[in-house]
């Protein structure tokens, strides 16, 4: 009985860390940016060693590094790839080496400064073992701040998943509807840091919604199913590293990865036929 209470809090957080990042992902990936996700949760890491260079400690860490997050996503977002003729990508491979250059320049100050780096590095490589209730209320208020975001601009968010230009053609306000979507993205990449680390939640964002975008018959269909496999890859996940005593980020990094070759294979297979258009 001690023990399910125990877990109880890290089961809920891997299943709403999984969930939120799968609906992420279904548009990021969708755009077919999905390096987006590495880039903003480095953003996230340098606020959180740069915050921790300030003196900073525990959860005070997530506030620089929800702070570097959004300042990354608003850059993203405000930039028309159009008008200042830069693919999303260039733009994405600029922010990710600067943002990568500043978290590891900070993390080698710790060793010039005599500091310990210790909080710092339990947000790089992620344990879901050490989430507590207080976290799970900080990633179910992001992940209802998504959904009602979401319920209010999906037809907005689905013509710019297919094309930005177009969207921006038909009086759709792309750019703020866009921003709007990365902060939220910001935010939650940020709260779901502990989950499996900041170098690996590109897997939660990533696997999941290519697996739904293998099997899914329409936009709804990819993002009901994306935030499915995100939720069984957290919470499974973390049930596979607690039966075998191994790292638990790692562990949820693999099993989506295996989701995503299952739902290719029974592409390939056939036994799955898509009815409608929705981006490889």
């Amino acid at each position: 009985m001690l023990d399910v209470v125990f877990w109880a809090p890290v089961m809920v957080g891997g299943t709403l860390a999984g969930a939120s990042s799968g609906v992420l992902g279904t548009f990021i990936v969708g755009m077919r940016i999905p390096f987006l996700g590495v880039c903003v949760a480095h953003a996230a890491l340098a606020g959180a060693v740069f915050g921790g260079l300030a003196g900073l400690t525990g959860q005070t860490l997530l506030l620089p590094a929800l702070a570097g997050a959004i300042l990354t996503a608003l850059a993203l977002g405000l930039v028309n790839p159009q008008r200042a003729r830069l693919d999303d990508n260039t733009m994405l491979s600029f922010l990710f080496s600067t943002t990568m250059g500043l978290a590891f320049l900070g993390i080698g100050l710790y060793g010039v400064l005599g500091r310990s780096d210790h909080d710092v590095r339990s947000l790089l490589w992620g344990s879901l073992n050490f989430c507590r209730w207080t976290d799970v209320r900080l990633m179910l208020l992001a992940s209802l701040a998504l959904a009602a975001y979401l319920a209010v601009f999906f037809k907005e968010l689905r013509a710019i998943l297919f094309s930005r230009a177009d969207a921006e053609a038909a009086g759709i306000r792309a750019t703020a509807v866009w921003t709007g979507f990365l902060v939220l993205a910001a935010a939650i990449l940020t709260v779901n840091f502990q989950t499996v680390g900041g170098l690996m939640i590109y897997s939660l964002i990533s696997n999941p919604a290519a697996a739904a975008f293998q099997l899914a018959r329409g936009c709804r269909h990819a993002l009901l199913l994306s935030a499915a496999l995100g939720a069984l890859s957290g919470l499974g996940g973390f049930l596979i590293a607690a039966a075998t005593d191994l790292p638990s980020g790692a562990v949820i990094v693999l099993f989506s990865s295996a989701l995503l070759l299952i739902a290719a294979l029974l592409r390939r297979s056939g036994l799955v036929h898509r009815e409608s258009p929705v981006p490889p």
